[in-house]
């Protein structure tokens, strides 16, 4: 039972992680719900493993600090107007499933997926809102990057990676 509901919340961050990467590619934004549904199906899935003895108290201090973590260091990417506010949110509760032992993954992946949506757009690929007359790598590089997708790449290749398979 307990193990099913920790399914439950893998599932629930997949499907949360897939809007926001829609929704920023849509509009360059992220619900702040989606954040806070991410962070929540984490504490459904931890305090579900502390209930089953699967996961310890350990854990889950060290998954909250790598949560503060990325968010602090994303933090720093935003003030200097690196990455958005809402993708600073989803990596942080991303990170909260990811805790130390799959951070350098995650944050890997979302590295890699985000500098290839970025050789994407300088290529010319319509990603993200596309604004009327814009033309040349110029125009391209004044946009901003829709980071969201990348992120949700790096928490999906997480939640597959805690996955009872």
């Amino acid at each position: 039972m307990l193990a099913a509901v920790q399914i439950a919340c893998l599932i629930a961050l997949a499907l949360m992680l897939l809007a926001a990467a829609w929704q920023d590619l849509r509009s360059m934004r992220i619900a702040d719900g989606l954040s806070i549904g991410i962070a929540a199906s984490f504490a459904a899935w931890a305090g579900t493993g502390l209930a089953a003895g699967t996961y310890s108290l350990v854990s889950l201090g060290l998954a909250v600090a790598c949560g503060v973590g990325v968010f602090l260091a994303g933090a720093l990417a935003f003030a200097a107007g690196g990455l958005g506010g809402g993708d600073v949110k989803l990596a942080a509760v991303s990170a909260l499933f990811a805790g130390p032992a799959l951070l350098l993954d995650f944050v890997l992946i979302v590295a890699v997926a985000g500098g290839l949506l970025g050789l994407a757009i300088l290529a010319g690929a319509p990603i993200g809102p596309v604004t009327a007359g814009e033309q040349g790598v110029r125009a391209r590089l004044g946009n901003n990057l829709p980071y969201g997708p990348a992120i949700a790449l790096g928490g999906l290749w997480v939640a597959f990676s805690l996955a009872p398979i």
